[in-house]
């Protein structure tokens, strides 16, 4: 693969890389960061990728490693006291969203290539480096603490 094709083709699935990454790390600054992050990392490899048919599952398995590098560094920072809320604090308090964030890590990332990233089930089991099986397993466990959760929060309405 060229540098010219790679950069085509990062810039093609930029837009899916940033969906991925606001959905594990929960804010867009961090988004935008980790999105840059993996595809200069990506570049940097390029060469090494045998098969360029796998070319974004492959982009999003760094995206992946890079967004849990960022969050085992944020459970490294001390607690900083909580700011003022804003409206995009209250953006990203929505219950779907929310939901999804408190999931377990393995069930959160097959939640988010799934159904916000567009992957099918054969390229998220390519990403995660997994089984199909084990993948729509997880799916199938995620779908499920995500209606439980999601249908509490809904039992005192009219």
């Amino acid at each position: 693969m060229t540098e010219w094709e790679y950069l085509n083709r990062a810039e093609a699935a930029r837009e899916k890389l940033y969906r991925t990454a606001l959905m594990t790390l929960g804010s867009q600054s961090a988004a935008i960061d980790a999105v840059d992050e993996a595809v200069y990392k990506g570049y940097c490899g390029h060469r090494k990728l045998r098969q360029p048919e796998y070319f974004d599952t492959w982009l999003i398995r760094i995206l992946l490693n890079v967004c849990r590098d960022e969050l085992r560094r944020r459970k490294r920072e001390l607690a900083v006291e909580a700011l003022p809320e804003t409206a995009q604090e209250a953006f990203d308090a929505l219950p779907l969203k929310e939901a999804v964030r408190r999931l377990p890590e393995a069930l959160r990332q097959v939640v988010v290539l799934r159904f916000f990233t567009g992957l099918t089930l054969e390229e998220t089991a390519d990403a995660l480096h997994l089984p199909r099986g084990t993948v729509s397993t997880r799916q199938r466990k995620a779908l499920t603490l995500l209606k439980l959760e999601l249908s509490d929060g809904e039992e005192g309405t009219p």
